[in-house]
């Protein structure tokens, strides 16, 4: 798996998925990666907080690695940095922005200094080993969103991050259709894109009409406190909120510490110069109701975040009956069942809710149809390799690629390696790719025995028996279904292990597997007879 003389791909991350984005290029023995992104935890592991990928291909061969350069600052592409960049002993490149959110984490992480942090300030283009790399700005839902421009001895990648064309992005200058129309004269071998909306037929639209649409908003609720969530990371969004708040006569108020921090950030790198001053949380409730915005995180109902606080009313920020709640964000595929819990929970108690659906009050950071085809239309392929997002994303970017006259689409996901040159592109080997997650303080895999089990006892739920000396038996349920017929089972399952321990024969009887394995199926038998349901079941049978 050493790259020879020939260029490379492999996602080891975010192909098959939307999330946690890891990609590797290999070119004549070096490895380069793309983002070390993650995932947050899911009902199929549960009490974890964070979803990594497996990086054990690239670990194996950390000595060959030579650099993570990181295309932009959200978490899907940054977030597992602190948890992995010191063990893979590689430097860390990324514009400044995104370089001092990262720093930040490594800060917190304890390991800032035995990271080496390249901040690449001016899109300057560097070079490491066999790769030329330069950053091309595009519009995205954050400050700094990139695509990169590698160059090989096989060829260029232009690999887009995740990205959007915006003709107002208010935040930052994204690269100009004729700067983009310039790369592909120079020839493009391979283009690595998102696929994340590749099934919206529209473009995804501009920050410029969101900050019309939340002016009018606003304006309609005249007397009224206003909420708006939003991703805390969407920099030209709080741009744009500032900007409301004083055409609207309203103070800013800040509720959440991730918003905190990204206006901090923001202002440091010279975003959010002419933000309004942020008053506290008193003196937002001291205000007269139309006088004041709040801008507080949890619009994907998160439980800790602020909104969802807010809801609660455990927060210092309060909302009555009138007041207006305006979600100026996407639903992420998978939060809907949290989402709809704070939005009941509002609505419960008066609170009007408006969200994209509504009104023109949020706009994706990611490329409709029209926006794939012109990038196509100005980068002018090779290949079309697609990435960032589930397989049908994936597949039907592949389909449309070549409608729109790219030659090759591949169709990969992760572990596939993937030979871009010479020769004809395509899959020609498969490595090691899962999902480790964070449990508590230890970083384990997805699939292993402690995630497998758990999920289990929350399906099926857990029955003890303890065996005393004379092998009789105690039997205790939990989890189970049953309520008022409990005792009635426990009476029951301990008879059927009575009776499973007494049918033993010879050796048997005094052998531990034979006994714990019976006592086991009889318990488990007792259990779906009264219930219906197969729980684990674990035997005690003490030392003799």
């Amino acid at each position: 798996m050493k790259p020879g003389n020939e260029l490379l791909f492999c996602a080891l991350g975010g192909s098959g998925e939307i999330g946690m984005n890891v990609n590797l290029y290999g070119c004549e023995g070096k490895w380069l990666m793309v983002d070390l992104g993650m995932t947050f935890g899911a009902n199929e592991y549960p009490g974890t907080e964070l979803v990594f990928a497996d990086l054990d291909f690239i670990e194996e061969r950390a000595k060959d690695l030579i650099g993570i350069v990181l295309t932009h600052a959200h978490e899907d592409h940054i977030g597992a940095v602190p948890y992995f960049a010191a063990d893979l002993g590689v430097p860390l490149y990324a514009t400044p922005f995104t370089a001092k959110l990262v720093n930040e984490k490594l800060e917190e992480a304890g390991i800032a200094k035995e990271v080496e942090l390249n901040v690449i300030d001016h899109l300057d283009a560097f070079q490491l080993g066999p790769f030329g790399i330069r950053y091309v700005p595009l519009a995205h839902s954050i400050a700094e969103g990139n695509a990169l421009l590698i160059e090989t001895p096989y060829g260029r990648v232009f690999h887009t991050g995740d990205w959007k064309l915006d003709d107002e992005p208010l935040v930052g200058v994204p690269a100009t259709a004729a700067e983009l129309t310039e790369i592909g004269n120079q020839g493009v071998l391979a283009l690595v894109c998102d696929s994340t909306n590749v099934f919206n037929p529209k473009a995804s639209g501009s920050e410029g009409g969101v900050r019309d649409a939340l002016m009018a908003e606003v304006a309609k609720h005249h007397g009224k406190r206003v909420l708006v969530t939003t991703f805390a990371s969407n920099v030209a969004r709080l741009q744009t909120l500032g900007e409301v708040a004083r055409a609207s006569n309203r103070k800013l108020c800040v509720a959440g510490r991730s918003l905190d921090r990204i206006i901090r950030t923001a202002q440091s790198c010279g975003y959010l110069g002419d933000l309004p001053d942020v008053i506290d949380f008193d003196s937002a409730m001291n205000l007269p109701r139309g006088e004041v915005l709040i801008v507080a995180t949890g619009g994907q109902g998160e439980p800790r975040a602020a909104l969802s606080r807010i809801a609660e009313d455990n927060h210092p920020i309060s909302l009555e009956s009138g007041d207006v709640v305006l979600f100026s964000s996407r639903q992420i595929p998978g939060n809907e069942i949290a989402i709809g819990r704070i939005q009941n929970r509002l609505a419960a108690r008066g609170v009007k809710l408006v969200t994209d659906r509504e009104s023109g009050i949020h706009v994706s950071g990611h490329p409709g149809r029209p926006e794939l085809e012109a990038l196509y239309s100005w980068i002018r392929p090779e290949i079309l390799v697609p990435v960032h997002g589930e397989v049908r994303h994936m597949m039907e970017q592949g389909r449309f690629g070549k409608a729109c006259g790219i030659k090759q689409a591949v169709n990969q996901r992760n572990g596939d390696l993937v030979r871009l040159a010479p020769g004809k592109p395509g899959k020609f080997s498969e490595v090691r790719a899962g999902r480790l997650v964070l449990d508590g303080d230890i970083i384990t895999p997805a699939d292993g025995e402690a995630i497998v089990m758990r999920r289990r006892l929350a399906q099926n739920g857990l029955v003890i028996v303890v065996l005393d000396g004379k092998g009789r038996p105690q039997v205790e349920g939990v989890g189970l279904p049953l309520d008022e017929d409990y005792d009635e089972f426990v009476a029951e399952a301990k008879q059927d292990v009575s009776a499973a321990l007494a049918k033993l024969k010879g050796g048997a009887r005094h052998d531990r597997e034979a006994i714990t394995e019976a006592a086991r199926l009889a318990a488990r038998r007792a259990a779906t007879r009264w219930c219906g349901k197969k729980p684990q079941v674990r035997v005690i049978l003490p030392e003799v």
